[in-house]
């Protein structure tokens, strides 16, 4: 048996969806068993807790072969990622009680950083707190989601112009579905190792063309799509246009000033490659509406 934690999210849901499909039992942790009941529906054993709740998480991984855990994706945290943090400690204190057989994070590309990460600092904390545990454990750091672009699709369908903040729109870009994510962490968590390791997950190899991504969308909504730099002195008033706090944006800027620095990368020595199979073209046919 094997506990997913997100299980009714992208990532967590993909994971559970290839265990199912490989016919391994699956548990589930989730913080409302109403939005899960197609889960449980198909056997899903679930387990209400809050994911700050050691407790409540000891109770889901005990007798577990293997935990998939995550934190909860956050684009606009306190500052000092206060919820994060107790999120963190929450799961290794969970894990050092009931001691599964081996544990895989979802973990980001850039974790291995120290500094200037932005949002990526809750993966890097996530790391550095559980590395030394009594039970073998693996990070997928994960590139950027393909789904990320999804809530811009009004905008691209109505201008023509895909939005990026990413620069120079000349690279290719480390971008990966959610589903390829999920089928790296179902099969890393039914293999056997010892100690700790790091996979990063990319899309397929050589990464993505953001200008080939802006046609491929185009070609799923059926017109004429450009890739268009986001200046940076535009950024504040796009991020607050989504929804974000005034106050909050600032981890979301540093994020991506490394990223188009370089500082946040692939192709780290000692790690585990794994390229998803899903090509943004394949992705655009399926999932741009």
């Amino acid at each position: 048996m094997f506990t997913v934690m997100g299980i009714t999210g992208n990532v967590g849901g993909a994971v559970a969806e290839n265990l199912l499909a490989g016919g391994k039992a699956v548990r589930g942790v989730v913080r409302n068993p109403e939005k899960a009941k197609a889960w449980a529906a198909r056997g899903v054993q679930l387990v209400q807790s809050a994911y700050d709740d050691a407790a409540g998480l000891a109770k889901a991984f005990t007798g577990a072969e293997g935990v998939f855990a995550m934190i909860p994706p956050d684009f606009a945290p306190a500052p000092g990622l206060p919820d994060q943090r107790r999120t963190i400690a929450a799961i290794g204190e969970a894990l050092e009680q009931a001691r599964p057989g081996k544990a895989v994070f979802l973990s980001s590309i850039g974790s291995e950083q120290p500094s200037v990460l932005g949002l990526i600092t809750s993966t890097h904390l996530l790391e550095q707190a559980t590395r030394t545990l009594p039970i073998p454990v693996a990070y997928l750091r994960a590139g950027s989601f393909m789904e990320n672009w999804l809530g811009a699709l009004d905008h691209i369908r109505a201008t023509g112009e895909m939005p990026f903040f990413y620069a120079p729109l000349e690279r290719k870009f480390p971008l990966v579905g959610t589903r390829d994510i999920g089928l790296a962490g179902a099969k890393v968590l039914q293999e056997s190792w010892t100690g700790m390791r790091v996979l990063e997950v990319n899309g397929p190899e050589g990464g993505t063309d953001l200008h080939e991504t802006a046609a491929a969308f185009g070609r799923a909504l059926k017109r004429q799509v450009k890739a268009a730099q986001l200046p940076e002195a535009a950024w504040q008033g796009v991020l607050e246009g989504m929804g974000m706090p005034a106050g909050r944006t600032d981890l979301y800027i540093e994020m991506v000033k490394s990223f188009n620095s370089g500082w946040i990368h692939f192709g780290n020595s000692g790690t585990e490659k794994f390229h998803g199979p899903t090509t943004i073209e394949a992705f655009a046919q399926e999932l741009v509406k």
